[in-house]
């Protein structure tokens, strides 16, 4: 499982460094309108992936800052969720980087954000989790770009795989 995992995390910076070039054409009018899109509008979706996987990282490594809202904006300029943005993608790297298949086969223990209640899982299910909410969210972004009329690019796993080599063999 550990070979999927660090694919995943490399799959998932790859993918938002896509996206935010992306989104980097939109004029900040564009960028913050509302869209009907659950967390409003790419500002919004882009600061809730951040906001996510903070908690969720704290959840794994018992570190880092853990927002109390799912609707936080943690920045509201661009280039700094940007950078924010980079820096956790290094965080996740690292950390699947550093699990042995023995910590995959652990579990996690949590308290969740909206209607609290402790939580008992597998590790390897919440990381599952974790890397599916990023696609998840990261489509509803790419549906926005597109409807802005910005060629959003393709956030496939093939061509991840394809131009890094990363999971062919």
């Amino acid at each position: 499982m550990k070979p999927h995992f660090a694919m995943m995390a490399r799959y998932n910076a790859w993918c938002n460094e896509r996206l935010y070039d992306a989104a980097s054409q939109l004029s900040d009018a564009d960028y913050r309108a509302d869209r009907g899109a659950f967390f409003k509008s790419v500002h919004g979706t882009l600061n809730h992936l951040l906001v996510a996987d903070r908690i969720w990282m704290r959840r794994f490594t018992g570190e880092g800052e853990a927002p109390n809202r799912l609707d936080a904006i943690l920045y509201e300029e661009f280039n700094a969720l940007r950078a924010a943005r980079q820096k956790e993608d290094a965080r996740i790297v690292a950390y699947i980087d550093r699990l042995s298949e023995a910590d995959l086969a652990g579990r996690l223990s949590y308290r969740t954000i909206t209607n609290p209640t402790d939580i008992e899982q597998s590790l390897i299910s919440a990381l599952a989790h974790f890397f599916n909410h990023q696609t998840h969210h990261r489509g509803q972004v790419h549906c926005l770009l597109t409807g802005l009329g910005v060629e959003a690019p393709s956030l496939d796993l093939l061509p991840f795989q394809r131009q890094t080599g990363t999971g062919l063999s």
